[in-house]
Formats: structure tokens, sequence, C-alpha cells
């Protein structure tokens, strides 16, 4: 898949997962196409390159926390996509965690679809 089309699809996903995050919790508010657009492209840009560096530099405190550490740096992209994105708002420490499961969730389901309709694996 050339390099351009995977990233749009990237962005989508990440826009899909905002938009039922939003959906489904209270906390979370995301008003307009724009913001979905912009958060779901900072998100990304995060994920990309921040949180892999943030994963190297708290590799121990990862291993000692045996893996925990990673939802702090996870939060911390989701609250950097938040503060950097205008009419994105998030309220509450859970719903940060809710939103950042479900994140999880839709790149999980989404990236499993595009990889078995990619090879043309249907059960």
């Amino acid at each position: 898949m050339p390099l351009l089309v995977s990233l749009l699809l990237a962005w989508a996903i990440n826009v899909l997962a905002l938009w039922i995050a939003n959906g489904i919790f209270s906390g979370v508010t995301i008003e307009g196409w724009g913001a979905y657009l912009l958060g779901a492209a900072i998100l990304g840009v995060a994920n990309g390159i921040l949180k892999p560096v943030l994963t190297i530099l708290t590799l121990p405190l990862i291993i000692f926390t045996l893996g925990l550490f990673l939802l702090v740096i996870n939060l911390a992209m989701v609250a950097l996509a938040e503060w950097l994105t205008p009419d994105f708002d998030i309220h509450g420490f859970w719903t940060y965690v809710g939103v950042v499961v479900i994140v999880w969730i839709v790149n999980w389901a989404a990236n499993a679809f595009v990889e078995r309709t990619r090879r043309g694996a249907w059960i």
C-alpha cells in the first residue's frame, strides 16, 4: 500500500475513533469536522513521532510498572491533541482513559479489517 494511502487511512481511522468517543462519552465535546480532522491529525503525528521517543525514554518505568505507564503516555497523546485543537474538549480523568481505550479498539479493529481485506482473507 503506498505511503500516502496508508497515512490517509490512518487519519480516517483516527477521525472515526474520535467520532465514536464523542458519541459515547458525555465528557467529550468535539464540534465540527475541522476539529475532528485536526484532532485526528495531531493524534496521528503524536502517536507516530512523540510516542516512540517517550516510550524509549521511559522504558525502565514502563518495565517497572509492567506496561501500565504506556497508558500514561497514551493519555498524554490524547491530551496533546485536545490541547492543540480548538473545539475539542475532554473533561475528567476517566473520560481520558475511555477515549484512549476507544481509540485503541477502533485502530485495532480497523487495521485488522484493512489487513484481512488487503490479503483477501475473510475468515
